[in-house]
């Protein structure tokens, strides 16, 4: 949809004034410490994954309100996120949720995502929902479920998106539970612990040497008494009895509100067990809104944290994924996802702006306002200028919304699907 000519004349009325302000930005003394041009490499090489669910209207348990155009096959939700990536150049990946998305043509969908250069980067299971003719129900709980035929059925099924993910070459599995319990006695809290440990372990155990398995937690929701994996400590602990390619998933709004998520990061960062993110705004908890939207210094927080353990080299140095969770309500789905993207990238270079040396010798010398003061002077730094150009040099938008809109995506969108069509999944 986006030719290289195409976006050309869309920055060409921006390109006078953004060249303005980012040359006013590198000149100043702010960034007189600063390799610009790494920082702008940095983000240019920072890739964030698209999740299928996020790309049709999201919605709460009392009402859904359609925007219309919405993907309804894997091939044009292969082919929205081939339109983020034209924008911003930095959604080169896909993370699919099975059964929602499971794979038909491969070939196709091959040659769909090359031209589209895009690559599957995960996949998620579903044991949260029961599906239509499914043999048992997940009601009371899938891999930590008391009958072993549920477990069986839940284990079956993760072996399956694996290999639904490897015809893709795909190289991780995300899992989530709904497992829990909602009364006091209804759960044997042990028991279920140890059920899905054993269940966790037959996945890992069927899946090829080098993908990865990433543990989600959540404290609540559904079930609200209790959850089987209901912070990091325990996916931790059940990560590390599995195997050393089971890894922790962070997702942003899985936390309890005033959380200090960024000391959670440390942690994992830390002991090597830090696999992933899913990236979302959460005023509340589980609220899946834009990256960035409701808490951007805790996001900048975060990834402070990753930008200093990569420098440590006495932090394992191990991949991190990042993808981005969302549900969208009130958005048009594609542009929530452009300014989380941006958000994401903005939390990143502020990260990098960060004054390393002096921040060490505050924290060494307990100098606990020039510290605060040192994070804030890169938080409060206006970095978008640092961004566009990372979209500039890459070959995407300097504007990737206001390109979206001046283009008319979301209604050529509806007139080739039409009004009603609804998202697969959803």
């Amino acid at each position: 949809m986006f030719s290289d000519q195409r976006l050309a004349d869309l920055n060409q009325p921006l390109l006078t004034e953004h060249q303005l302000y980012f040359q006013h930005l590198a000149d100043s003394p702010r960034l007189r410490h600063q390799d610009v041009q790494a920082v702008v490499q940095k983000l240019i090489e920072f890739q964030v994954a698209i999740p299928s669910w996020a790309l049709g209207t999201g919605g709460t348990r009392f009402g859904r309100f359609a925007l219309g155009g919405e993907p309804r096959t894997l091939e044009e939700k292969i082919g929205d996120v081939g339109i983020l990536q034209s924008l911003n150049r930095s959604s080169n990946s896909i993370s699919l949720h099975i059964p929602w998305d499971i794979p038909q043509n491969i070939s196709g969908l091959q040659q769909l995502l090359k031209q589209q250069g895009l690559v599957i980067d995960s996949v998620n299971s579903n044991t949260f929902q029961d599906q239509k003719d499914q043999p048992q129900s997940y009601k009371f709980g899938s891999l930590s479920h008391t009958e072993k035929a549920v477990r069986e059925q839940a284990i079956q099924h993760n072996i399956d998106c694996v290999r639904y993910g490897e015809q893709l070459a795909a190289k991780t599995l995300t899992v989530w539970l709904a497992d829990g319990s909602n009364f006091p006695g209804q759960q044997h809290l042990r028991r279920a612990f140890l059920r899905t440990q054993e269940s966790l372990a037959a996945i890992y155990e069927a899946m090829p040497t080098d993908w990865t398995m990433l543990v989600e937690y959540k404290p609540y929701e559904p079930n609200f008494y209790s959850m089987v994996i209901p912070d990091w400590g325990t996916s931790l602990a059940l990560c590390q009895s599995i195997g050393a390619n089971a890894q922790v998933l962070v997702d942003l709004g899985h936390h309890l509100p005033n959380t200090n998520i960024e000391q959670i990061v440390g942690r994992l960062r830390q002991f090597g067990r830090l696999g992933g993110f899913h990236f979302n705004g959460s005023m509340y908890g589980d609220d899946d809104l834009t990256t960035g939207s409701t808490k951007p210094f805790q996001l900048f927080l975060i990834f402070n944290e990753l930008v200093d353990s990569a420098l440590d080299q006495a932090v394992p140095a191990a991949a991190v994924a990042y993808m981005i969770d969302a549900s969208h309500n009130v958005k048009d789905p594609l542009e929530d996802l452009l300014q989380s993207v941006e958000n994401i990238l903005s939390a990143y270079a502020k990260a990098l702006l960060v004054d390393r040396n002096a921040l060490n010798e505050a924290q060494e010398s307990n100098d606990v306002v020039r510290a605060e003061e040192i994070l804030r002077d890169a938080f409060l730094t206006d970095v978008r200028p640092l961004v566009a150009e990372a979209y500039r040099q890459s070959g995407g938008a300097l504007n990737p919304i206001a390109a979206y809109r001046a283009e008319g995506v979301r209604e050529k969108l509806i007139h080739q699907r039409g009004k009603h069509s609804v998202s697969t999944g959803l």
